[in-house]
């Protein structure tokens, strides 16, 4: 693996690896293949259901009935105090005027239905989906353009299914390049702050900027062959390419500006740096691809498809900056590091005496207190668990104003809620249809059941919910409508649509997360025993990044509710948090823990702690803080889900850089001492 991992510092093979990396570029652009991969995406919540689920049999059956997947497009008019006949002839100029432009795949407008008090009315036609986002987008654009806003106390919006999907489908057709290039900024900034040279850092940028057009280019392999992606999972993917690529290229360059100062040829300095923060970086890799990996396991197709597309971009990320960068890097020598060169003999600028080797000396002298009081603190952090709620919902995860909610509200104040996306009930037998009517709509929460299309394969029905058929409120429904349903109609009657589809995505995420986050606990521990070939050390560090998760995830609560005014957060946070923060946070104590085992072996384990830390912790550091910082950019997309992923992961990433593995874990070093290491060998050092 050595031998392997030294390749590019080699004289003539760093050329080679450099071309190698060109030419897979040009290839890859002249094939379009990272434009293919946004291409692929899949932003309908349908496609992300897992194939038991009683929304998809149902919706199977409901596209048989229609001839396709249907998606209600309702316009609603309101005028505080009721609708003037001038506002009547309106609705129907409007209704002329929408059904005279042929919209592609979109049923006519039917007649305006009013709601009872005169204040509002609702004007529906049906989109006919076929996977492409313009399907709906067109419509939805070209009806608002004429209809929306009109002015004169007279308040019109589109909204239902269709109007929804156009407005997630706007928010994710930018978010890539947005998210991609404000990450791009910001790494920009953070590496001229860390290396202080107007040449060096465009060094390991581009590599990450390679990084991240080969990922995206493999990545549209993976959706040929299935993978799910949706702009959801395509903006983490660019995160952690960003992140993880930055992190590994931070500490490989420490490394070799170590060995710089110790050798004169920068081949051989490049060679050892290789030789000893490689087997890191390709652990840190690994672990985090198997925690990732461990996402495949998930119910939710979208959760699932972001396990290999995330392992793919961490994959490409190491092996670039285990190639590309040291190639790069070599070919540049020295001068790339202009204005401050490593100067070969230099190293009276002891690494061993610094910030970090005084935190070391000072944890050193009480390390009980020190890790008792750490630990309270990230216990006390914890507590907003309590506070954890899963409100946040499709119909409410936006955090800008969009015109598919405010037309929701509007319509929640003169009709039942869920008459813009009714619940779809699918009889087979024609015989029980009127048995099933009468259930449902004794069941709680159903204002009306109306039968929408009879067909030899059976009955559709339409139940239009009391509550936000987008709501928390509406999902709970779905349970009760079900059991209604199937007692009067049979097992084979199914209940599905958009709330539905929410409630089974929901019930799927709670499942993940149960079968997910043990697996993946046990995986990182197997890498870690390992890699430290020891027990007890690898079973402390996964405590501690257990008890930093939970105090993030706590403290994300707190924030959430009390600082932003969420309505509350998406059930799958908690895994993609947890699986983000295990994998990351571990990454910094397998740096740390993997030097501080090298200095144990010539040095002994209370030195090698402190030597370890001393000549880490400014790089661990240095790359702690960029990957916060490229997390927080998920901040910027109008998505709360995005936006609480990004500040758990962020804080949580801090919280490891600056407590966990600068006092937490080595405090619990010092404690043990050489019985950290059992049961190898280095447990009987000094």
């Amino acid at each position: 693996m050595a031998s392997m991992l030294t390749t590019p510092a080699g004289r003539r093979a760093k050329w080679v690896v450099a071309a190698i990396w060109l030419i897979a570029m040009v290839v890859s652009f002249g094939a379009n293949l990272p434009g293919k991969f946004t291409d692929a995406e899949e932003n309908e919540s349908t496609s992300f259901l897992p194939g038991d689920a009683e929304s998809t049999r149902a919706l199977a059956a409901f596209e048989r009935f229609q001839g396709g997947e249907l998606a209600p497009m309702v316009i609603v008019y309101r005028r505080e105090g009721g609708l003037t006949s001038a506002d009547r002839r309106r609705i129907a100029a409007d209704r002329a005027a929408v059904n005279a432009l042929n919209l592609r795949a979109t049923t006519p407008f039917e007649e305006p239905v009013f709601s009872r008090d005169g204040t509002a009315a609702i004007v529906q036609a049906q989109v006919t989906g076929d996977g492409e986002a313009e399907t709906i987008l067109d419509p939805v654009d070209a009806v608002r353009e004429r209809v929306s806003d009109p002015g004169g106390g007279l308040e019109a919006k589109v909204t239902g299914p269709a109007g929804y999907a156009a407005d997630q489908i706007k928010v994710f057709e930018g978010i890539n390049g947005a998210l991609l290039g404000a990450g791009l900024l910001l790494v920009l900034v953070l590496l001229a702050l860390i290396y202080r040279s107007p040449v060096f850092l465009w060094i390991p940028l581009l590599a990450i900027i390679f990084a991240e057009l080969a990922t995206r280019s493999i990545g549209y392999v993976l959706t040929e062959l299935g993978v799910t992606v949706n702009g959801q999972s395509s903006a983490i993917l660019s995160i952690l390419v960003l992140g993880v690529g930055t992190d590994y290229a931070l500490l490989l360059v420490a490394r070799y500006r170590e060995e710089l100062r110790r050798h004169e040829d920068k081949h051989e300095a490049m060679a050892l740096a290789l030789r000893t923060a490689g087997p890191a970086i390709f652990a840190s890799g690994m672990t985090v691809i198997a925690a990732l990996l461990c996402l495949t396991l998930a119910d939710v197709n979208g959760t699932s498809g972001l396990g290999p597309i995330g392992a793919l971009g961490v994959a490409v990320a190491m092996l670039a900056m285990l190639t590309l960068l040291p190639a790069w890097l070599v070919i540049w020598g020295r001068r790339a590091f202009w204005p401050r060169i490593p100067q070969y003999g230099s190293e009276g600028a002891d690494e061993m005496h610094g910030a970090w080797r005084r935190v070391g000396d000072r944890v050193a002298r009480s390390p009980r207190r020190v890790w008792l009081g750490a630990v309270a603190v990230l216990l006390v952090l914890s507590l907003g668990l309590l506070n954890f709620d899963t409100g946040l919902t499709s119909g409410n995860g936006f955090r800008d104003d969009v015109e598919a909610v405010a037309g929701q509200e509007l319509l929640a104040q003169a009709f039942p809620s869920g008459s813009n996306a009714p619940t779809d009930v699918v009889v087979p037998d024609p015989a029980r249809v009127e048995a099933v009517t009468s259930a449902v709509v004794e069941a709680p929460g159903v204002s009306e059941v109306r039968q929408v299309k009879r067909t030899e394969d059976g009955v559709l029905l339409a139940a239009v919910l009391e509550p936000d058929p987008f709501s928390t409120q509406a999902f709970d429904l779905v349970p009760g409508i079900r059991a209604a349903a199937k007692r009067a109609g049979g097992e084979q009657t199914l209940v599905g649509g958009g709330t539905a589809v929410e409630y089974d995505l929901r019930e799927a995420a709670s499942r993940d997360n149960r079968v997910i986050v043990p697996i993946a606990l046990v995986v990182v521990l197997l890498i870690l025993i390992l890699l430290l070939r020891a027990l007890v050390a690898p079973l402390l560090l996964i405590a501690t990044v257990i008890l930093s998760f939970a105090a993030s995830l706590g403290v994300g609560a707190i924030v959430f509710d009390v600082v932003f005014g969420f309505p509350g957060s998406d059930p799958s946070l908690p895994l993609f948090a947890f699986i983000f923060l295990v994998a990351l946070g571990i990454d910094y104590n397998i740096f740390l823990m993997a030097r501080v085992r090298e200095e144990t072996l010539r040095h002994g384990t209370r030195e090698g702690m402190l030597r370890g830390l001393a000549v880490t912790g400014a790089v661990i550091t240095s790359a702690g803080v960029v990957l916060a910082g490229v997390f927080s950019v998920l901040g910027v997309l109008p998505l709360v889900f995005l936006t609480e992923i990004g500040f758990v992961v962020a804080f949580g990433v801090l919280l490891d850089t600056f407590l966990v593995r600068s006092v937490l874990v080595p405090a619990l070093t010092f404690e043990i001492g050489p019985k950290i290491w059992l049961p190898s060998k280095l447990a009987e050092s000094r």
